[in-house]
């Protein structure tokens, strides 16, 4: 098995484990917004986004830019890599315990096939 950080892949999680969070991601995925235009667009405080921006920053998410009075946020550069590979690599796990499961089903079926013949004979 590939190893992972686990405090990177907590982070990340915890941080993807809020709907606000990953509702920010996708308004940063179409554009650069700051604090205030997301606070406003999910009806929150500044303070409460920006709480919820610190987060997203800590997972590496989310980079911010502080101009005068006005903190820019944007995609982070963390293109979630590694979870993909964390994630994958259960799938393949999981997808191998469900083919082993239709293989026994499969032969299950069979066996009462051939029961059932033998006992109409």
């Amino acid at each position: 098995m590939v190893q992972f950080s686990p405090a990177h892949l907590d982070a990340t999680f915890a941080a993807l484990s809020d709907a606000t969070r990953r509702g920010v991601l996708e308004q940063l995925g179409r554009a650069d917004a700051s604090i205030t235009e997301l606070a406003d667009k999910f009806h929150m405080t500044p303070t409460g986004m920006k709480k919820h921006v610190g987060v997203l920053e800590q997972a590496g998410l989310v980079t911010t830019q502080k101009v005068g009075r006005v903190r820019t946020c944007k995609l982070g550069l963390s293109r979630l890599a590694d979870e993909t590979a964390w994630i994958e690599e259960y799938r393949r796990l999981w997808d191998s315990r469900f083919d082993a499961l239709d293989q026994i089903v499969e032969e299950l079926k069979q066996r009462k096939t051939l029961d059932g013949r033998r006992q109409t004979e």
